[in-house]
């Protein structure tokens, strides 16, 4: 029988200085929940006439980890897990709403994917829960000089400095790393692959290709020079 392979655990994303936050917070009493939510809106319709819908508001987290929340003040929020923000926030509520249910999610969260891939750049994803792999399909894989045992990880830790992690895709074991998953603002660089260089370099089709477009430039040239 194979040996089982270990695969990394996804323990949610840390909420991170910058990050925006959607907060939406809702109980029975609509009434009671209003200056919860900075969002609240009217539209006409119903046989009521006017009905009431909320929207989630958008937190940043300042410098100093910390979040503006309307009644409640400033709660802090950096290094924190969505859930465990979610039930802290829950907690304080409770002091003036009955059941309050405290619905996050990161507004933007992305990842940057450089170097030797098809379509490098910043990149959005709907899911918060990304491999590097899917990070990579984002940026639509690497390139043929891509090199697969040479991908940079740069991420930055809690305390503000940056991590810099060097990752072979090419390990069976590479789902059991801690960095397997993406974390928001993580960016990921393909180094190029040498050794395919310096042999698409040599390659003489690779010779003749840049000959014929030489010709056809200059001819270009020509006929543009006579035409004047």
């Amino acid at each position: 029988m194979e040996e089982e392979v270990a695969k990394a655990k996804y323990d949610g994303l840390r909420i991170q200085e910058g990050d925006v936050l959607l907060i939406l917070v809702s109980a029975l009493d609509d009434t009671a929940v209003k200056p919860f939510n900075l969002n609240t809106a009217n539209k006409v319709g119903g046989e009521t006439g006017v009905n009431q819908y909320v929207q989630p508001s958008e937190y940043l987290v300042n410098e100093e980890g910390y979040v503006n929340f309307p009644v409640l003040g400033n709660i802090f929020a950096k290094g924190m897990t969505q859930i465990q923000l979610k039930q802290d926030i829950e907690s304080r509520l409770k002091r003036y709403l009955t059941d309050p249910l405290v619905t996050i999610t990161l507004k933007n969260f992305n990842v940057s994917v450089l170097g030797e891939v098809k379509e490098p750049g910043q990149k959005e994803s709907i899911s918060q829960k990304i491999n590097i792999f899917q990070a990579l399909g984002l940026a639509g894989d690497m390139t043929d000089f891509g090199d697969r045992t040479h991908v940079k990880l740069i991420r930055t830790k809690d305390d503000g400095n940056d991590e810099i992690v060097n990752l072979d895709l090419t390990r069976s074991d590479i789902v059991s790393s801690p960095y397997y998953y993406m974390k928001q603002n993580d960016i990921l660089y393909v180094q190029p692959d040498k050794n395919k260089q310096i042999q698409a370099n040599s390659n003489p089709n690779r010779a003749l290709t840049f000959q014929i477009i030489g010709s056809v430039i200059a001819a270009a040239t020509l006929v543009i020079a006579l035409t004047r």
